[in-house]
């Protein structure tokens, strides 16, 4: 739905559902090539423990891919926190009382009663 907003940060901050929805699909991104990883490792450590020849020449291409999944798992954090920072600058932008909605409207900020 767009332009509805989330208050879920414990603070009131109020983030609308479309940047939810890009948190959401980058951590699925991060956690399938941490699982990845985590094969890529098994197999790697298995090559190496077996001391044949043609499975230690097959870990340099195996830690190649560790790698580039490594620069990707990074690049999709730094994208995260730089849309989260975008967020929060965002909802600061609106008014006293409130935040921008994502159509460009001032959203009320719900107050919790605590």
């Amino acid at each position: 739905m767009e332009g509805d907003t989330f208050s879920g940060l414990g603070n009131g901050t109020q983030v609308d559902n479309r940047v939810l929805q890009t948190f959401q699909k980058n951590f699925v991104q991060v956690q399938n090539i941490l699982d990845q990883n985590r094969l890529l490792i098994n197999e790697i450590n298995q090559n190496h423990e077996s001391k044949i020849p043609d499975n230690l020449s097959r870990n340099v291409g195996l830690i190649r891919e560790l790698n580039n999944n490594i620069r990707r798992v990074v690049d999709l954090y730094a994208d995260l926190s730089c849309s989260f920072s975008k967020s929060m600058e965002a909802s600061s932008e609106g008014d006293s009382g409130g935040t921008l909605k994502s159509d460009g409207k001032p959203g009320q900020k719900r107050i919790r009663p605590g």
